[in-house]
């Protein structure tokens, strides 16, 4: 890489973000960005009414995710940065998916959408977006391999859902280079063919 580049990887639950983010980051020996926990304030509410209390969970989720990308701003002066995970997906997927839902109101969605256009005029786009696509067979099995008992009971038709709303909105998304990885067989951390030809592709963009 020829100095500070900006690297960010997107995609549903399980599609293999985290794995990627650690292939990249070990390649190039620069440090991987994940979003650090922080217990938003109004999930609990969130679970317990989400046709309440959706609004203002995400609209935590997307204010918080903005400190974020703040940081990283400053972070990528410097050195490379790569990302698991974007503010882009907190709006155009999680929120999108609640609204279609009707858990978020015509109303409070057109506040929301204009706090978000309204931040996005103020970010600096990666300089490559990766897209990592899964069908909803892959994702299920990578799931229940990983292990995680928060993911076990995530039913199919959600991430279903999710599936088809980060199709929509890769096919849209224009603010910086981007690229599609299709996952379901491919394996970067054990087949050294595979290593090779995501690298190679990483590598033209940047």
């Amino acid at each position: 890489m020829k100095g500070p580049t900006y690297i960010a990887v997107a995609g549903n639950i399980g599609c293999g973000k985290s794995t990627l983010v650690d292939f990249i980051c070990r390649h190039y020996k620069v440090e991987p960005f994940f979003e650090p926990n922080a217990a938003n304030p109004y999930l609990v509410d969130f679970y317990g009414d989400m046709k309440r209390w959706a609004f203002h969970s995400q609209v935590y989720f997307l204010t918080h995710k903005f400190r974020i990308h703040q940081e990283l701003e400053l972070r990528r002066v410097s050195r490379t940065v790569v990302q698991d995970r974007t503010i882009y997906e907190d709006a155009e997927i999680f929120a999108a998916y609640l609204h279609e839902r009707k858990f978020i109101n015509g109303r409070d969605w057109g506040v929301y959408q204009d706090l978000y256009q309204t931040i996005l005029s103020s970010l600096r786009p990666p300089d490559l977006m990766i897209y990592l696509k899964a069908s909803v067979r892959t994702i299920r099995q990578r799931i229940k391999l990983r292990g995680r008992p928060e993911e076990q009971k995530i039913p199919t038709a959600y991430l279903k859902n999710l599936n088809d709303l980060y199709e929509s909105w890769f096919e849209r998304y224009k603010t910086s280079k981007a690229i599609t990885i299709d996952t379901d067989r491919l394996y970067y951390l054990t087949d050294l063919v595979h290593r090779i030809d995501v690298l190679k592709t990483i590598e033209k963009y940047l």
